[in-house]
């Protein structure tokens, strides 16, 4: 008589295939996923503190300015991080054969390696198209938070800027005056002078910007300028910041202290 299948001798076959095949599709599966290791977890969170850096630096390249309206979004420019050596060779193509401007924009950058003078350049753009509409809007509101705090922190104006602007302000109300003004844009923005002195950096700007600007009396009358007719105005204009220490670094609004019109 025949025996019977010896069932216990073919499971153990069967088993020890499926075995073999669930840890052959195993080492697949982590070939193609990957395994993460400790050493893995350093080089993560090397990325996440690496990235936080950039953030931080990319914050230090631009003239952050306040808000014109708490509701809207604060104009900034979005950049990215540029060596020191790249920063030089840039600094020293734009000043060209000005050897003065070259030291003074290596001086700051030698004390803020974050400085970068294209996104110092666009940033200081939007600061003056933002001044230059609140002043001819008589704005004192936008103007007061651009001022410095009661605390004495620095914001976008000087004091003495600030003043001078509600003086200007004051005098046009007081006759009767209103300036009506739209700003086209720009025909040419550049740096004329940098300088580092006791830690305070300061860097000067020639604007030659195009407006629609007319002055109006009391019965309407245009006094001064042409509403229909597109002009170049030129403002020379000097941006300064303390950049002596590290804590003085972080704060890194650029304030207007000084207004001029070209000889």
């Amino acid at each position: 008589m025949p025996g019977l299948p010896n069932m216990q001798g073919q499971i153990d076959l069967f088993t020890l295939l499926t075995l073999v095949v669930a840890i052959v599709a195993i080492f697949k599966l982590r070939s193609v996923l990957g395994s993460r290791t400790g050493d893995e977890e350093e080089r993560i969170a090397r990325r996440r503190r690496e990235g936080e850096e950039r953030q931080t630096g990319q914050q230090g390249k631009v003239v952050t300015m306040p808000r014109r309206d708490r509701d809207e979004t604060p104009v900034v420019s979005a950049v990215t991080e540029v060596p020191v050596a790249e920063t030089t060779t840039k600094i020293r193509t734009m000043a060209g054969s000005n050897a003065a401007l070259s030291e003074g924009l290596l001086a700051i950058l030698k004390l803020d390696p974050a400085f970068d003078p294209e996104a110092f350049l666009k940033g200081a753009k939007q600061a003056y198209e933002m001044i230059v509409t609140a002043f001819s809007e008589g704005n004192r509101k936008i103007l007061k938070e651009w001022a410095p705090s009661r605390r004495g922190e620095q914001g976008l104006l000087s004091q003495s800027i600030y003043d001078a602007f509600v003086d200007v302000i004051a005098e046009r109300e007081a006759r009767g005056e209103q300036v009506d003004q739209s700003f086209v844009g720009f025909s040419k923005a550049d740096i004329l002078e940098a300088e580092v002195e006791k830690g305070v950096a300061s860097v000067t700007v020639r604007f030659v910007s195009q407006l629609i600007s007319a002055t109006r009396n009391k019965s309407g009358a245009v006094i001064d300028g042409d509403p229909s007719r597109v002009k170049d105005m030129t403002d020379i204009w000097t941006f300064s910041r303390d950049i002596s220490t590290e804590k003085a670094r972080n704060n890194l609004n650029w304030t207007l202290v000084a207004t001029q019109s070209p000889n």
